[in-house]
């Protein structure tokens, strides 16, 4: 199982912090991204394909070809800024 976090805006636009889903076999984060995309539609399309969004695999900050792995945490964060 991989536990899938959502921060902010991206909690309250899928409705829910976590979800922990199984995935058919190893991948990239984007093949992932991918994958959570077709299993649960459009919504998520939104959320996980938003423009300078941060995501992390195992609470660090990864990029689109970090392996995801069975047992992972991915979080997904909207974009932050800073005074």
């Amino acid at each position: 199982m991989v536990k899938v976090l959502f921060f902010a805006s991206y909690r309250e636009a899928l409705g829910l912090p976590e979800v922990a889903v199984t995935m058919p076999h190893n991948m990239s984060l984007a093949e992932f991204k991918q994958w959570l995309i077709t299993e649960n539609g459009d919504s998520w399309q939104a959320v996980l394909n938003a423009p300078n969004s941060v995501q992390a695999v195992n609470q660090t900050v990864a990029d689109d070809d970090q392996p995801v792995v069975d047992g992972d945490e991915v979080a997904f964060f909207p974009p932050v800024t800073g005074g």
